[in-house]
């Protein structure tokens, strides 16, 4: 069993971040992994890419419907392309270079976003950003920025379902790919259980938050919510 400065801490950074992700989309990987990796390095990246597949069923259980399931195909198959590479890069990079260098990419990546009309979702964009997050989201638990601001401008229900089935089957491949690499301790499984009951509370609590946001507000906190959780991974980082 995790000890209780886990399930205090941790599973408070759960609930935090199911709150966001419940109403914006993303958001239980962005909240979660700074604070699991600061204080509970061993329970990295297992325990959050657990929650991060367990929490999307939450969202699907309501909005299913709205999903991209042909945009989806493209980038999937980018995200199984990525997920070696996430597996290799956890074994060959400091993590110290890695967190800086993934929070630039996608501060780099807002900044153009951020200003442009709409990046196009065509079978080459949705493929590289599955590709980036497949390595970045196996060897870090955070994947959902690429993908994030390829659907920023949409509705609310479309951007959250369609991030959840992303989530959901990306978070299982890479977990797959981890054990099959002998890099997932049953330990980091055991804890990321015992964070789901936090996300699940999260999750119902963020309904007043999610009517707030569909009512033309999401892509404003979409993109707060990517900028925030990069710059406090390079912050974290380099200090």
């Amino acid at each position: 069993m995790p000890h209780l400065d886990f399930l205090l801490l941790g599973g408070l950074a759960a609930l935090l971040g199911a709150i966001v992700q419940g109403s914006v989309g993303l958001g239980v990987g962005l909240v979660a992994t700074p604070v699991v990796t600061l204080l509970f390095p061993s329970q990295m990246p297992g325990s959050i890419l657990v929650v991060a597949a367990v929490m999307p069923l939450a969202t699907l259980a309501r909005e299913l419907r709205h999903a991209d399931l042909r945009g989806l195909g493209w980038a999937f198959g980018g995200r199984v392309a990525g997920t070696p590479l996430g597996v290799w890069v956890v074994a060959a990079v400091p993590a110290r270079v890695l967190g800086v260098a993934i929070g630039g990419l996608v501060l780099a990546a807002l900044g153009v976003t951020a200003v442009s009309r709409e990046v196009p979702r065509t079978p080459a964009t949705l493929t590289a950003a599955g590709l980036v997050a497949g390595a970045t989201g196996t060897a870090t638990a955070i994947g959902g920025p690429p993908i994030a601001l390829l659907y920023q401008h949409e509705t609310g229900p479309r951007v959250r379902a369609t991030l959840a089935v992303f989530f959901t089957l990306g978070a299982v491949l890479s977990l797959a790919t981890l054990a099959a690499a002998g890099r997932l301790p049953a330990g980091q499984v055991t804890a990321g259980l015992a964070l789901t009951p936090f996300v699940l509370a999260g999750f119902v609590a963020a309904g007043p938050l999610r009517r707030h946001l569909d009512g033309g507000r999401t892509r404003a906190a979409l993109l707060a919510v990517i900028a925030v959780s990069a710059a406090a991974l390079i912050v974290r980082n380099l200090i």
